[in-house]
């Protein structure tokens, strides 16, 4: 829930950020209380068809992520549904899961619009206060989707705590929502930074490097492994500026501003296809659109935005 009372952090600048949503995690293991809420009048429900978000055509071009009950009704079977919390004037807000093929069948009704999640976020197809919910909701129930049947044993899981575990039927495990967390970093030395690109990227753009924390290690650490893994640089200070809800399909991302020790860059050529140091006046010009040579950074969804922006505008350092 974010607390508006207090200043915006760095953090809910990014995309999927914003969700004021109270998750009133004391209701989740009281069923009455929220199948009472389910059927309240001013219950709106988020609807995800596999991974795909289902938005509602309002007056003029306006979209918006939540139905009624009512609506989803008849937007096809639901495979999973689970309380997300409440809204600040205290409406009660779900999420609910299709079956991924009920996506195609969407496409054809004139009064929604069917679009997936990054879509949603980039073109701002739905008030900045609806990505954070349409986030959280599209990574619980992907999870759902992903966990139906028991690490432990193989044996059928069921929904439990509102949609906030899974229970296996067959020997009691209880399997919770996971989130992987991934450090991505702005590499600098001196005056410059490195940023690099992958093939799949749009032409042109280059961002910053990044990797899943292992098992046993520091965010921190993790920095410094990564940097070194995918371009050749040793790194000494490693500073924390901001992290990210990333629902693809429920990752954390853990932004930071990290030193190297050395100038030499050597790329993994089968994580990276290039990658270079850049002056602080050349990352400007990325952010503006405007670099010479057509070079690019990640638009406003993405945290490497944020990174970019906080060295090359705001003065961070590691």
């Amino acid at each position: 829930m974010n607390d508006a009372s207090r200043p915006r952090e760095r953090s809910a600048l990014t995309g999927f950020a914003v969700n004021k949503l109270d998750r009133r995690e004391d209701l989740r293991n009281n069923p009455d209380a929220v199948n009472a809420l389910r059927h309240r009048s001013d219950t709106r429900i988020a609807v995800v068809a596999g991974e795909t978000p289902i938005l509602k055509k309002l007056d003029g071009e306006a979209l918006s992520i939540w139905f009624s009950h009512g609506e989803t009704q008849s937007l096809g079977d639901g495979l999973e549904e689970a309380f997300l919390g409440l809204a600040p004037d205290g409406a009660p807000r779900f999420g609910r899961l299709l079956d991924r093929a009920q996506a195609d069948v969407l496409r054809a009704r004139p009064e929604l619009v069917v679009s997936d999640l990054r879509s949603v976020a980039l073109k701002r197809l739905v008030p900045e206060d609806e990505v954070g919910p349409l986030g959280q909701a599209k990574a619980l129930l992907d999870w759902h989707a992903r966990h139906r049947f028991c690490a432990q044993c193989g044996g059928p899981t069921q929904l439990g705590a509102s949609g906030w575990k899974r229970e296996c039927s067959a020997c009691g495990a209880q399997h919770f929502p996971r989130t992987d967390p991934v450090v991505i970093m702005l590499v600098t030395r001196g005056e410059t930074c490195l940023l690099a690109r992958q093939a799949r990227f749009a032409p042109g753009m280059f961002s910053c490097i990044a990797g899943f924390v292992e098992p046993g290690e520091t965010f921190e650490d993790a920095v410094r492994r990564e940097s070194w893994e995918e371009a050749g640089l040793r790194v000494g200070t490693v500073r924390y500026i901001a992290s990210q809800p990333w629902p693809f399909p429920s990752s954390l991302m853990i932004g930071c501003i990290a030193e190297a020790l050395n100038d030499e860059i050597v790329l993994d050529m089968t994580e990276l296809e290039a990658g270079r140091w850049f002056t602080r006046d050349e990352a400007l010009a990325m952010l503006d659109g405007t670099h010479p040579e057509g070079f690019t950074s990640p638009q406003h969804l993405a945290i490497a935005n944020t990174l970019l922006r906080a060295w090359a505008v705001e003065g961070e350092r590691a």
